[in-house]
């Protein structure tokens, strides 16, 4: 499994009445595939897997797999309790997925080798590959992910730490097992930010929610990156990203929120975030929207 390009996680979009709205999911990931997408990760975190159901994982799972129709992998989100991951894993290759991203577990924190048995648990679930993610909870020692790429079920690493020399120690660790075709992922909120440092240690790709919200600002950013256009990364850096960032963290949980707030400014109704989430209040609105604004305007220049 290859990924070229940009790694789009769409959200969920709901209806007044709050049920998912796969009508306007599918109108989200339709408009996005002709930006280039290397792979679309629905129900995950921008897509608020915390927030839905098993009924509603397939739901969203199918929809995005009808929709990409074989451009890209598709690749479902698994995780929280047990045995909601391992339904949510059989669910989606029941939709079509072709892997699955394995989300940390349900509000326990177990060693390694509970760690490394969630994973090959969720992996036994399906016949799908699976990419760890490192984030919160589920965050995996160099040990722990060496004896894990010895499962060729396990495909990828996912980092949403932020530790950049574990990450390191992670990527000479799989490294030192012979795997040639492990795939290494930045999982950061706002990955942009911090790729350029990722790319150092031997992680070469990203995922971007921004690319749901923005995607043009997303491809100008992707393709100053892939051409080593320094000056052109640092304008949208500066100009788009920072501010972003500073906007995301006044409040927790605007990784996502911000998303589909920006959608909804442009003309999409996704709907709002489902609890514990909350939506921006209307001044935050009117920053998000200036920060649109002046991305746009830099990749107009």
């Amino acid at each position: 499994m290859q990924f070229n390009g940009v790694l789009f996680f769409p959200v969920t979009p709901f209806t007044p009445s709050g049920s998912v709205d796969t009508a306007k999911l599918r109108e989200h990931i339709e408009s996005r595939l002709s930006f280039g997408p290397g792979g679309v990760f629905p129900a995950c975190g921008t897509g608020e897997f915390h927030a839905l159901d098993i009924d509603e994982i397939r739901a969203v799972v199918t929809t995005a797999v009808s929709a990409v129709n074989g451009q890209v992998p598709v690749v479902a989100g698994a995780g929280g309790p047990l045995g909601h991951a391992r339904a949510a894993a059989r669910v989606a290759e029941e939709a079509g997925a072709d892997a699955l991203l394995v989300l940390p577990p349900y509000l326990v924190k177990g060693p390694a080798d509970g760690l490394v048995a969630y994973v090959e648990e969720v992996a036994a679930a399906s016949s799908l590959p699976v990419i760890i993610y490192h984030r919160a909870n589920g965050a995996f020692t160099a040990d722990a992910v060496a004896r894990l790429a010895a499962n060729p079920k396990v495909v990828g690493f996912k980092d949403g730490v932020g530790d950049v020399g574990l990450a390191q120690e992670i990527v000479s660790a799989v490294a030192a097992t012979g795997r040639t075709d492990f795939l290494f992922f930045n999982g950061l909120l706002t990955a942009e930010l911090s790729q350029g440092a990722y790319r150092g240690l031997g992680i070469p790709l990203y995922s971007s929610a921004a690319f749901a919200m923005a995607p043009e600002i997303a491809i100008a950013y992707y393709r100053a990156y892939i051409d080593n256009d320094e000056a052109a990364r640092h304008r949208l850096l500066e100009g788009f990203y920072a501010p972003l960032v500073r906007l995301r963290d006044q409040t927790p949980g605007f990784g996502v929120s911000l998303i589909k707030a920006g959608l909804r400014l442009d003309g999409l109704d996704v709907g709002s975030v489902r609890p514990p989430l909350v939506d921006p209040t209307e001044s935050q609105l009117v920053e998000l929207k200036a920060i649109l604004a002046a991305g746009r305007e830099l990749v107009g220049e």
